[in-house]
């Protein structure tokens, strides 16, 4: 495994394998028999999309690297250099390209967002692939479906945590901590017995009642009493404020659970 490292790294910088006349740079990172740094390949992507000339150094032992900090004086590999000038890390090349660096403790509504985009698109392909058309009532009943499990599964990944966010807001369980262990099970059911089409006695009272009080402890802690809180509808672990997207996550389970409510019967009156 060393040999082929070794021949991996002198194909990289082999005089001739790079372009003449661009900018000069270096990186060292790790690349270990059983370790590849991924900030170091991400540095490295970096470099040589922007059109450096990449002279791309291999830290392959642990004693390579504490060597190569201790003379540097930094803390974290990978470090690069362009043109003789240390940049830095990861982050701070990004910084010297001008590129945006992500802050882990920003507010993002960058995950709900993903989540029900894929669910939309699972809905309208399991449309298609049923009724043939991505686009009927069908679809819309399992967009619903399918974030409501979705949403559930994220919350269970980490219940404790989960719960502990969910208490800064949620009224039931300010009163009755139980509840929000219970939550996520609950809105995981309804969710699949609304994929399902069975048992609506079931997933109708539980969506309409968890949707219900979830709509009036989100409105109360965004819209009166003005706190700025994240919301726990996608894990405990989550940078989404709580506000209007949490809001609909509620909503829509109790618009799906008045449809179910009123389907039926608007489908008998239409038969008259």
């Amino acid at each position: 495994m060393n040999t082929q490292l070794q021949d991996a790294r002198s194909r990289q910088s082999a005089p001739g394998a790079q372009a003449v006349g661009r900018p000069r740079a270096t990186i060292y990172r790790m690349v270990m028999e059983h370790h590849i740094c991924p900030y170091g390949l991400k540095a490295l992507h970096l470099l040589r999309s922007r059109g450096y000339e990449v002279e791309d150094v291999w830290l392959r032992t642990r004693e390579e690297t504490d060597a190569f900090k201790a003379k540097h004086g930094v803390a974290t590999t990978p470090q690069t250099f362009i043109e003789g000038e240390r940049i830095g890390g990861h982050d701070d090349l990004r910084r010297h390209l001008g590129l945006k660096v992500r802050d882990p403790k920003a507010l993002t509504y960058t995950p709900i967002i993903a989540l029900f985009s894929i669910t939309a698109l699972m809905a309208l392909a399991a449309s298609q692939a049923v009724a043939g058309t991505p686009f009927t009532v069908r679809a819309a009943e399992w967009f619903i479906g399918f974030s409501m499990a979705l949403l559930a599964f994220l919350k269970l990944r980490d219940i404790e945590s989960f719960s502990s966010m969910f208490l800064n807001y949620d009224l039931l369980a300010k009163r009755w901590v139980p509840y929000a262990t219970i939550y996520p099970f609950a809105e995981a059911l309804a969710g699949i017995l609304m994929i399902s089409g069975a048992l609506s006695w079931i997933s109708i009272p539980v969506a309409l009642f968890i949707g219900t009080i979830g709509a009036v402890s989100v409105f109360k802690a965004v819209y009166i009493d003005k706190r700025e809180l994240k919301c726990a509808c996608v894990g405990g672990d989550s940078n989404v404020p709580l506000g209007f997207i949490s809001l609909t996550e509620n909503l829509m389970m109790i618009a799906m659970a008045v449809w179910m409510l009123l389907a039926p019967a608007a489908m008998v009156m239409g038969q008259r």
